[in-house]
């Protein structure tokens, strides 16, 4: 979350970047009515505690000359009392003001384009859109035709915008998850974590899915647990509380985790397949760094995520996202969109974002350069590396061949026992 001082001092700027992400400037309504508050109560208890010692000097002096000091002592009491009146109201004003604050989202960088989704801007290109000469299917016409992947059933199961995917489908996912595991530890030099998969509230608060994105998530029912939307939230809290040393820092982590969100901001929109679903799998990078050196562990960390792309000769094109288009968290994000033959067009596969100190803040994760050293707030970064079922249904598109049947990239085909095609097993 933005420092409170921050906001104090940059009143003007938090309003301008609320338009930017195309969210009301009212949501800073009665935030300067309970600073002024705030800061006059406590003044006014600062004044009484001043007073109090005041007395209390006082009393001691006459008691040890013998002195009557009742009229003091009852003064004292009174003052106490007072203090005691006015410790709750500033308690609630706090509160008060800090759940506003949790509700503002990160100032973006100044290199990002300000609008909203058509200000995005294309940063790179690569690869080679295939030449197909039949007319490409979609995914799902793919997967449903080989006999290897099933909505109907999932959706008895379980309802809409679930899947079950057989045979070398669900074999050809799981070498995904390998692959890019495998990559990303072996070659990128990220520590593998495998987190749990339940998180509680003070976590999804600290990475920004609460309290805004409540409804996005899955809560379970009379426990203070969510169901993991992202590796990114336990990736992160390791460390919320925790004071680490500038030695330890960058640290780089990269888990797979089943992933899921209610995308209750998505209803009507890509109903069929495995575009949009409550639950996909994800392999996941975070890096925390010196505030100094996040916006080129950025670069870096999306060059990671491109590698997996780049491997499996998948064509894509990274996309800088405008201020409107951006997560509440993130300081600036690039958006790796991979081209789908079926409908035609680049989808995104993958988010990478610099978060700056946001989501430090919010975890109370703080670091110190040397013995002695004011703690500062280190910077967070995340990115999908990549999103699994998306991965899939790419390569079902971009590898499909004329009778069918999936070439299997060659990326792959080790994790794949040297197979390299996938055919119905019906």
């Amino acid at each position: 979350m933005l420092d409170l001082k921050f906001v104090r001092d940059n009143f003007a700027l938090v309003r301008t970047v609320l338009a930017g992400r195309g969210q009301s400037p009212s949501a800073l309504d009665g935030f300067e009515e309970l600073d002024l508050k705030r800061r006059n109560l406590l003044r006014t208890v600062e004044e009484l505690k001043a007073e109090r010692n005041s007395a209390s000097e006082k009393v001691a002096a006459l008691k040890k000359s013998g002195q009557d000091a009742e009229e003091l002592i009852n003064q004292n009491r009174e003052l106490t009392q007072k203090i005691k009146l006015i410790d709750p109201e500033v308690a609630r004003v706090e509160e008060e003001q800090y759940q506003l604050l949790s509700n503002i989202p990160n100032v973006y960088d100044q290199s990002v384009p300000v609008g909203d989704e058509s200000h995005n801007r294309e940063i790179r290109i690569w690869g080679q859109k295939p030449d197909f000469d039949f007319e490409p299917k979609n995914h799902y016409e793919l997967g449903e035709a080989l006999g290897l992947m099933d909505f109907q059933r999932a959706a008895k199961i379980s309802g809409s915008r679930f899947a079950v995917l057989y045979g070398d489908l669900s074999r050809l996912n799981r070498a995904l998850i390998d692959f890019m595991l495998d990559l990303h530890t072996q070659e990128h030099g990220y520590r593998e974590v495998w987190p749990p998969a339940l998180i509680n509230s003070q976590s999804m608060f600290g990475t920004g899915q609460l309290p805004k994105f409540a409804e996005d998530g899955f809560k379970v029912e009379n426990y203070d647990l969510w169901l993991a939307p992202t590796a990114e939230v336990p990736l992160t809290n390791l460390f919320r509380e925790e004071i680490l040393e500038a030695g330890q820092l960058p640290i780089s982590l990269t888990a797979y985790t089943p992933c899921f969100r209610a995308e209750a901001g998505s209803a009507g929109k890509d109903t069929r397949g495995l575009i949009r679903m409550h639950q996909f799998d994800k392999v996941e990078l975070v890096k925390v760094t010196l505030p100094e050196d996040s916006h080129l562990a950025l670069e870096t960390l999306t060059q990671d995520a491109e590698t997996v792309l780049r491997k499996l000769n998948l064509p894509y094109r990274v996309v800088l996202l405008s201020s409107g288009d951006m997560g509440f968290s993130s300081a600036k994000t690039y958006d790796l969109e991979v081209f789908l033959p079926g409908p035609g067009l680049y989808r995104e596969i993958s988010s990478c974002s610099c978060f700056t100190d946001f989501q430090a803040r919010r975890a109370n994760i703080r670091f110190r350069r040397k013995q002695g050293a004011k703690l500062e707030f280190p910077h967070t970064l995340n990115g999908s590396a990549l999103a699994v079922g998306r991965t899939l249904v790419a390569i079902l598109e971009n590898y499909q061949k004329a009778d069918g049947s999936i070439s299997v990239p060659e990326a792959l085909r080790a994790y794949m026992g040297g197979q390299t095609t996938i055919w119905s097993d019906k």
